[in-house]
């Protein structure tokens, strides 16, 4: 099975900066290769939005309104997408989420592993 575990999460003051990482590996085998990732955030009373999102060989694309402020990157021998935010707001409270597809080796043979999502990392921006 595949497990994400997000983490950096925390208290930041408007202004701020916070990184966000997301560990993509096997519980038995090991990560093949991952290929398109997301980060999404789910405020209170809110549905869940996404943030950010980076293909293979593609272009990052990101929500309009966090354009200049969040920026996806990843770590392929690391298997690990980092989501950079600065200039922190007080609306970008949220629990944050990273969500991957991508392929794993059992042991036996590589398998497709599709939309798995991380438990989700807690961000509040308050002074």
């Amino acid at each position: 099975q595949v497990q994400l575990v997000e983490s950096g999460g925390g208290l930041a003051q408007p202004g701020g900066s916070l990184r966000l990482s997301c560990v993509v590996s096997a519980t038995s085998g090991r990560i093949t290769s991952i290929d398109d990732v997301g980060w999404y955030r789910q405020a209170p009373g809110k549905e869940r939005e996404l943030v950010a999102s980076d293909t293979m060989g593609g272009s990052p694309n990101y929500a309009d309104s966090l354009k200049g402020r969040f920026t996806i990157s990843r770590d392929n021998p690391k298997n690990t997408v980092y989501l950079r935010m600065s200039s922190l707001e007080p609306e970008d409270t949220a629990v944050y989420y990273c969500r991957t597809n991508g392929l794993y080796f059992d042991g036996y043979s590589v398998r497709k592993f599709v939309d798995f999502w991380g438990q989700g990392t807690q961000v509040t921006v308050s002074s």
